[in-house]
């Protein structure tokens, strides 16, 4: 079966907590005690990994660490994830709630409807308003990219 993929709509309940869908916490609960770390999208939603995952795409190497002392950018980067990030671990019942300080950015409030999409290496929550404009972003992104793919082979043809 595929980890981490699907939607669900879930409620924001008034503690600022989500109970994510039963596939989900399967996916998070099969390598480890699901440990997980909230990261807060610069486009408006809440992503949660598993630990290892986000371990992983935070990896860094030696020439990386040096960087850090020479580059705004690199501490920008830095800064960036460090002050958006944050460790949770899902309860038996599959509940998580949200760090305080990314409500407000994610529009994740108490009483919001929202929605669960799986990442493959994770899953986003979205405000279920936004979520919905994010998917026509999407959608037009893909048939201009499909566009431009014709137009390109039309021209090779010719």
């Amino acid at each position: 079966m595929l980890a981490f993929c699907g939607q669900d709509k879930v409620l924001v309940d008034a503690n600022g907590r989500v109970k994510l869908p039963v596939h989900f916490v399967n996916d998070f609960l099969a390598d480890g005690k699901g440990d997980v770390v909230f990261y807060c999208l610069p486009e408006g939603a809440l992503a949660i990994y598993p630990e290892a995952v986000y371990s992983e795409m935070r990896r860094r190497d030696a020439e990386a660490i040096r960087q850090a002392g020479m580059s705004m950018l690199k501490r920008r980067d830095l800064r960036r994830f460090g002050a958006w990030s944050a460790s949770a671990q899902i309860t038996s019942q599959g509940r998580l709630t949200l760090p305080q300080e990314f409500r407000q950015p994610t529009l994740l409030d108490a009483g919001c409807e929202a929605i669960v999409i799986g990442v493959e290496i994770g899953v986003e929550i979205w405000n279920l308003k936004r979520w919905q404009d994010e998917l026509k972003l999407i959608n037009e992104h893909e048939i201009d990219r499909g566009d431009l793919e014709l137009a390109q082979d039309l021209k090779f043809e010719q």
